[in-house]
């Protein structure tokens, strides 16, 4: 993403030439983009320069949150709303670098992780509801913003590559962790076969299901509106309810070295499960239904594997804080995966 001195009241002013600039900050906790809370004399807007090396078609991605908002919103569903520039565009290019503006969805919180059950089951309903409201989307309509995503073979073969080439010849200081990886290649498949032959349906799906990417409201604790869309692609219900089960069951931070303080919490998938069936009711297919579990454990593999293979390639994607902090990362996923696996008997005959 361009480095860009940002002058906010011209920028603005291609979005809302009428209104006064009072105060710009930066705003929220999120890694890709930079956001800003901007304040004018009629309103408060969230301005956001798009990390186009993350997203490098900007038109694309931009097409695809406006088909789903403007769906949601027929849906009568609180969703964000784009504000177009004066030439009636998504966004605006200035030298290179991509902006957009959002309303700002006042009286809202967000969560970096679950208080309690009650807040895990509001936000499993959150995402299963967004399901529910997209379930009849063309999702054949949306664009791929970044290819395989969710391809865990893919990503499989792309940590094997890495593992052989061994840049920086860190392979020997996480040999157990690759081993434990190769030892479950062949549980890696189910739903992408299952994409393939038909069994699971293709869908709408977020791909960034952490609990703080849900609105919530400040007073009730009830989920308003689904942000961060920039992942919105067509793709597997499963694998928004399993990345929602990874990040937001574990006991403990992503990035925890202890590791006799990361378990994977029961009662707490059970709480974001009840959430998100009861909102998605009978559109969820009884295959779909008897997935889940697995699916937990198939996305926090698939993390594990790319924390391991980033880690491996010298940490090029992933936003670091000292140089082991990959290989931390990974092991809280492989830690959390081999107890979801002990727990639902998934692949019973792999080694533990």
């Amino acid at each position: 993403m361009k480095d860009f001195t940002i002058n906010f009241d011209e920028l603005f002013a291609e979005f809302r030439p009428d209104e006064k600039v009072l105060s710009a900050e930066p705003y929220g906790e999120g890694h890709i983009n930079r956001t800003y809370l901007v304040c004018t004399d009629d309103g408060k807007y969230i301005l956001q320069q798009i990390n186009n090396d993350v997203f490098p078609n900007v038109k694309e991605l931009m097409e695809n949150i406006l088909n789903v908002t403007e769906f949601l919103k027929s849906r009568n569903a609180e969703t964000l709303n784009v504000i177009k520039t004066v030439r009636g565009e998504a966004f605006f290019e200035q030298d290179g670098a991509y902006f957009r503006v959002y309303d700002f969805i006042e009286n809202t919180v967000t969560y970096q992780s679950a208080d309690s059950p009650e807040i895990l089951e509001e936000s499993g309903y959150a995402f299963g509801n967004f399901q529910r409201l997209l379930s009849d989307f063309d999702s054949t309509l949306l664009h791929e913003t970044i290819a395989d995503f969710h391809n865990t073979p893919k990503r499989f073969v792309n940590f094997e590559t890495a593992a052989e080439k061994d840049v920086l010849s860190r392979l020997d200081e996480c040999r157990a962790e690759a081993e434990f990886i190769i030892s479950r290649k062949d549980t890696l498949r189910k739903i992408t076969e299952g994409i393939e032959n038909g069994s699971i349906p293709l869908r709408v799906t977020h791909n960034d299901t952490k609990l703080n990417n849900i609105l919530m409201d400040a007073e009730t604790n009830k989920a308003r509106a689904i942000i961060d869309l920039d992942t919105v692609m067509p793709g597997s219900m499963l694998y928004d309810f399993g990345d929602s089960i990874r990040f937001g069951t574990s006991t403990a931070a992503e990035d925890e070295k202890d590791l006799d303080k990361v378990h994977f919490d029961i009662d707490l998938y059970k709480a974001y499960e009840s959430g998100f069936t009861r909102a998605m009711g009978d559109s969820m297919t009884d295959e779909e239904r008897k997935l889940l579990p697995y699916s937990a454990y198939l996305m926090t593999m698939e993390c594990g594997m790319r924390f391991l293979t980033d880690y491996l390639q010298g940490d090029t994607y992933f936003k670091i804080k000292y140089p082991e902090h990959n290989l931390v990362r990974c092991r809280t996923q492989l830690k959390l995966a081999k107890e979801m696996q002990e727990r639902f008997k998934i692949f019973s005959d792999v080694k533990k």
